[in-house]
């Protein structure tokens, strides 16, 4: 949900310092993006279940392939100075890993955005323009009442046409980002 900061004036954005002021403990989540304020609330079990399997079997995978690292939320992603997401996971090769520091200062290579009704509209939209305009590679977008994944991924300067995998279908999602790792999607949502 949107928030505003009673001290801005109408109409001017919020910024990254900004953003350094809001409560960090909390149990919410604070995201800036075009410098208005959003507010999402802790995620349930379901969302927080996929959220762990998603980084069990990638990270695994990166112990025995090194060729970039993850991170899970909460960790900010700091994409302009009006611009400063959580994302539940991102991966971050080693060829853009110069832009970890003590927090993402740049575009990751993937994130994984797991959906709840309060966000579906935010990561279909807003963010879902903000990841392309930003040079994501591959956005996806996890939608937890339906038990399917929307894959985006570059092609050029904008993302392709999405495809939709179900857990329904038995269907495995795989990732040139991560050659060999098979991501079935009935493991996914087993919850």
């Amino acid at each position: 949900m949107p928030g505003s900061d009673p001290v801005k004036p109408a109409g001017v954005k919020l910024t990254y310092d900004d953003f350094l002021l809001f409560p960090e403990d909390d149990g919410l989540r604070h995201e800036l993006i075009d410098g208005e304020h959003y507010v999402t609330a802790a995620p349930n079990t379901k969302h927080q279940t996929i959220s762990v399997t998603f980084t069990m079997l990638i990270a695994s995978w990166l112990e025995e392939h090194p060729i970039g690292r993850m991170f899970h939320a909460p960790y900010d992603v700091i994409l302009s100075m009006h611009d400063v997401v959580e994302p539940d996971l991102i991966y971050v090769s080693n060829a853009r890993g110069g832009i970890i520091k003590d927090r993402a200062f740049g575009a990751p290579d993937l994130v994984i955005e797991i959906g709840s009704p309060a966000t579906r509209k935010r990561d279909e939209t807003t963010k879902l323009a903000l990841y392309e305009r930003e040079g994501v590679q591959e956005y996806w977008i996890v939608d937890t009442d339906r038990d399917t994944i929307s894959i985006y991924r570059r092609d050029g300067d904008r993302f392709a046409p999405p495809f939709e995998l179900s857990r329904d279908r038995g269907e495995v999602l795989t990732t040139s980002m991560f050659p060999g790792l098979e991501l079935h999607l009935t493991r996914i949502f087993r919850v």
